[in-house]
């Protein structure tokens, strides 16, 4: 063998004995085959055998087999993003002519992908109120197919009653499916609870450190996991093998950022709904409207929650929003910094004008993010 082919061609080495606690990195986009046949029959292999590098490594496989242990399920497919998960997930399930049920509480591009990608193509849609429970009978339609809800809903924090609605939809042979991203599945499961579709943006708390964008939906049964590959093949999805490996070492320390993040969450939150005057929107909390439901189905709280303000105290946010040290403004959560930012909500009947503002707890001292939240109140106030 000549040296310019030695540079190519990789040579094997033992590695008995060799053992890691970090998963590898596999990167690859051509997957070789043993022999001819091999090749021939590459088509026939399992869903998740390997045939080329757009279907993913062994890096994938071990965080897709990890969130579906976590989560109770058959399998798991990851996307590049929250959003993407969610398209797959619609894209598998409906049609032309099919009509789609999304809770007014869902990620605004929820709605988005309806009026502007799915509609156009044949897919009707509308939204019900993300407290009507089994009432969600009267909203469906002979050709609904899917019904996508979110709970609590991450801006205005209402919870549904999954197990009321999924009992509905399974009776009338409708499909459900759940962004559950505020809960992951260490707070909420819901497969259990009788979900289709489990979905979560691991770009928040599984990833953790707010410098990634992926996503996951897990599955009970092999042809709902079938239907959603078909879908990610034909679209050309691919998550890149050095991310997923970022989530999997973000995975490993999930459980002690989200206690944390929900403890201290919880803690600001009946601090700020004791001392000032605006209405906290927080599942924990006995005051929340839905806290019933919480106890009965979370195993704790997660570190986002919500804060009413009126017109008037709004006028004054640009100004208190300038005050903070410690929290950053932005939109997301589930990372290591603490986030602060106002939301408006879409979509609702009857409209609702009120400005949110969400916070995300991180991993700070209390003891700060208390006195940065002094300052922002105190300049708050008119």
């Amino acid at each position: 063998m000549r040296d310019a082919t030695r540079t190519v061609h990789h040579p094997a080495i033992d590695d008995s004995g060799y053992a890691s606690l970090s998963p590898a990195t596999q990167r690859a986009s051509t997957i070789v085959f043993e022999t001819a046949q091999d090749y021939t029959n590459r088509t026939k292999r399992d869903l998740d055998g390997y045939s080329y590098g757009l279907h993913g490594t062994p890096t994938q496989r071990i965080l897709q087999a990890q969130l579906a242990a976590l989560e109770g399920a058959g399998y798991c497919a990851i996307l590049p993003s929250g959003q993407a998960a969610i398209a797959v997930v619609f894209l598998a399930c409906l049609q032309p002519g099919d009509h789609v049920l999304i809770a007014e509480a869902a990620y605004p591009p929820v709605a988005g992908l309806c009026r502007n990608f799915l509609a156009p193509r044949g897919v009707t849609w509308s939204s019900y109120p993300p407290r009507i429970g089994a009432g969600i009978a009267a909203h469906i339609r002979p050709e609904t197919r899917l019904i996508w809800m979110e709970s609590p809903g991450s801006t205005t924090m209402e919870l549904e009653d999954i197990p009321a609605i999924t009992a509905v939809a399974r009776a009338k042979g409708i499909q459900t499916g759940i962004d559950n991203t505020w809960a992951t599945p260490l707070l909420f499961k819901p497969l259990a609870h009788g979900v289709d579709f489990s979905m979560q943006a691991l770009t928040k708390y599984a990833g953790g450190h707010s410098d990634l964008l992926m996503g996951s939906v897990t599955v009970r049964e092999r042809a709902q996991y079938q239907a959603l590959r078909d879908v990610m093949r034909m679209l050309g999805y691919h998550t890149a093998p050095d991310a997923v490996s970022l989530v999997l070492r973000g995975l490993e320390t999930m459980a002690v950022r989200l206690a944390h993040a929900g403890r201290v969450a919880t803690e600001l939150a009946r601090e700020i709904e004791s001392s000032h005057d605006y209405p906290v929107l927080c599942p924990a909390l006995p005051s929340h409207p839905d806290h019933a439901l919480w106890a009965r189905d979370f195993r704790a709280g997660s570190g986002l929650f919500s804060v009413v303000l009126t017109a008037e105290q709004a006028a004054h946010l640009p100004r208190a929003l300038d005050t903070l040290e410690v929290f950053a403004i932005g939109a997301s959560w589930g990372g290591t910094r603490s986030l602060i930012a106002p939301m408006s909500v879409d979509g609702r009947t009857p409209p609702d004008p009120r400005l949110y503002l969400r916070l995300s707890i991180g991993m700070e001292d209390p003891a700060d993010l208390r006195e940065d939240l002094v300052r922002f109140f105190a300049a708050l106030a008119p």
